[in-house]
């Protein structure tokens, strides 16, 4: 009981930061932090396949990469809406999700990451490929987001973004919460557990395993559509494999068996790299893998999973020694 008061407290105290930050910090900040909840999107996708199905993906950013050229060709040669744009791109992606989860029935750990890891290989080269329809390696420029005329005067357009964004964030990580905590996600669990006793117990294999890819890739394309968005570009570039690894990385960082870590992680993957150039800007890549290393070792549960069980171990509230005493007596007298 206590458990999920705190939960719900906190889960309120993060929507009130995450709604007056945009007052509170710069412009170039609020853009910042609107890259945090999109990444958070495509973590929350990772750990959904990743933490709870065990299925390890090296190639998410082919998923981005979908749901980014998905809404530039939709926007920019056939004019349609950014916010008709978007649920396609989560479609898309989740039906590429679906084939390569297909796939993925078939291999599994090490198998399974580098065949994932050749999608993120090759992502670019097929978009380079096919430029007539994605610009080749010129790209694709966007037109710029606008707020709505009604909030013109209230919201910046960075701000207006942000703020969809996370709404975005906020309903998917609702969804994810309410399906992770029924059967989906007790049988999600167990195959990653112990696949044999899970079909034991009538778990299909195929099915769960497959949707866990198509989920974890719509997830992944609507956090691409968001990036591609604001930043009014997308070009192959930009999805190179080191972005796929960089997303692993920050689910692990945050956390890889808890819905919080995607939050921890979407903060580590934008503003990580920034720290480390500002304390050592000759040789940042090494500072950023010392920092890893570091992480890892004090916290080899993730920042939020390390956070989460301090918080379990501390000592309870006297109302709760009350309860337990009284509890049993109860029972008793019954």
């Amino acid at each position: 009981m206590r458990l999920r008061a705190d939960r719900n407290l906190a889960v309120a105290i993060v929507a009130i930061v995450i709604a007056l930050l945009p007052f509170i910090v710069p412009s170039f900040s609020t853009f910042e932090l609107t890259y945090v909840g999109a990444y958070a999107i495509a973590i929350l996708g990772l750990i959904v396949l990743t933490g709870m199905n065990g299925q390890i993906s090296l190639g998410h950013g082919a998923f981005l990469a979908v749901g980014g050229y998905v809404v530039a060709i939709l926007a920019h040669r056939f004019g349609l809406s950014f916010w008709l744009s978007i649920p396609i791109a989560a479609i898309v992606s989740g039906i590429v999700g679906i084939g390569l989860g297909f796939v993925a029935l078939r291999l599994e750990g090490v198998y399974l990451a580098l065949a994932t890891f050749s999608l993120a290989v090759a992502t670019p080269s097929i978009l380079k490929r096919f430029g007539d329809l994605t610009g080749g390696v010129m790209g694709i420029v966007l037109p710029p987001v606008a707020a709505p005329k009604v909030l013109a005067g209230v919201l910046t357009p960075v701000q207006w973004f942000y703020y969809v964004t996370w709404a975005f964030a906020g309903v998917l990580f609702l969804v994810t919460a309410r399906f992770l905590g029924g059967r989906v996600g007790r049988s999600l669990r167990a195959l990653r557990d112990n696949e044999i006793a899970a079909v034991s117990f009538g778990v299909n294999p195929h099915f769960y395993k497959t949707l866990a890819f198509g989920w974890s890739a719509a997830f992944a394309g609507i956090a691409g559509a968001l990036i591609a968005i604001p930043t009014a570009y997308v070009s192959p570039d930009s999805y190179s494999s080191l972005l796929s690894i960089t997303l692993l990385i920050g689910a692990v960082l945050g956390g890889i068996d808890t819905m919080w870590g995607a939050l921890a992680g979407g903060v580590m993957i934008e503003f990580l790299p920034l720290w480390v150039q500002k304390i050592n800007n000759a040789a940042p890549s090494v500072v950023y893998g010392v920092a890893l290393i570091l992480v890892m070792l004090v916290m080899p549960g993730g920042i939020a999973g390390t956070l989460l069980r301090l918080v379990q171990r501390r000592p309870p509230a006297p109302g709760d020694a009350v309860l337990r005493r009284t509890e049993p007596t109860r029972a008793v007298e019954q």
